[in-house]
């Protein structure tokens, strides 16, 4: 099975009826480099690669139908990271957004910044139209800042794991792990999937 990209927006706004979303694609411009990047990812893998582009992909159907939409708008898209005018607008867009997230923190003399990793709980495998909220793909890809997720909680009955993400200035890395470790200490929400067997015990050497 194949993953596939995160669905345009223009697609989310035509299958949903979000106008919202239909304005601010429209005025982003777009920036689909998919193909670019899954194909320059699968010739760096040579013979073991399981398909040699996204084209390969498609016509494999090796993967679940909800996600054909976006495979085939990437496959005819011809954006180039840096590039075409809209991947060049989102170039901009993501040093502004660096540049307002270090205010914020410097305004407020922060460390880190936490919100939930999910807006909404996890959609199952081919729900398009109920609400994703997927947080962690937006300000630690879009800044290049460092983040790290850990356990906050269960929802749908304690069984529906949720995460928390730390988000930190550049090179923060050992704040965050610093400050990660301290709340999981705290609140002890890791807890193992009642379906996973345990481990074995290793015995060590002397």
């Amino acid at each position: 099975m194949f993953a596939g990209p995160e669905r345009p927006c223009w697609t989310r706004w035509r299958s949903t009826g979000s106008t919202k979303c239909g304005r601010a694609r429209r005025g982003f411009g777009g920036c689909n480099t998919f193909k670019f990047e899954i194909n320059r990812y699968l010739a760096g893998l040579g013979d073991r690669a399981p398909a040699h582009s996204l084209e390969e992909i498609i016509k494999s159907r090796g993967f679940h139908p909800s996600i054909q939409l976006r495979l085939e708008t990437s496959q005819a898209a011809d954006d180039t990271p840096g590039e075409t005018p809209g991947c060049q607008r989102r170039v901009e867009f993501r040093g502004k957004l660096r540049a307002a997230v270090l205010k914020l923190m410097d305004d407020n003399r922060l460390d880190a910044l936490v919100y939930p990793t999910w807006s909404n709980p996890p959609r199952l495998i081919g729900d398009l139209n109920t609400p994703h909220g997927d947080n962690n793909q937006l300000f630690a890809p879009s800044t290049g800042f460092p983040a790290i997720t850990v356990p906050m909680g269960f929802t749908r009955g304690g069984l529906l794991p949720a995460g928390v993400q730390f988000l930190g200035r550049p090179w923060s890395e050992a704040t965050l792990l610093r400050l990660a470790y301290a709340y999981e200490q705290a609140t002890h929400h890791r807890r193992p999937p009642s379906s996973t067997p345990p481990l074995p015990r290793l015995t060590s050497r002397k």
